[in-house]
């Protein structure tokens, strides 16, 4: 099992190799994972060029932080920051 360590009021919990966030500390993710939707460049590492998103085994993101990234490219689309389909 993975140790928790708390750390200015948030909780983290040991990443197991690659899947980690990009802004997180080396070995460490935060729980629970926010994506910030008005980070379109960091948003379009993440999205083919079809515009769909990437599968979690292409972008070696946990479960927690996959689902973060559809609901911050969701709302990037929905704030016409993202297209919807490809250029």
């Amino acid at each position: 099992m993975a140790r928790a360590k708390a750390t200015g009021g948030r909780r983290v919990v040991k990443a197991k190799g690659a899947r980690q966030l990009a802004h997180a500390p080396k070995g460490y993710e935060p729980r629970p994972a926010f994506i910030d939707y008005k980070d379109v460049a960091g948003l379009k590492r993440f999205v083919t060029s079809q515009g769909k998103l990437m599968s979690r085994k292409r972008t070696g993101l946990s479960a927690a932080a996959q689902r973060a990234l559809a609901v911050a490219v969701k709302r990037a689309r929905f704030m016409a920051l993202l297209p919807y389909v490809g250029e």
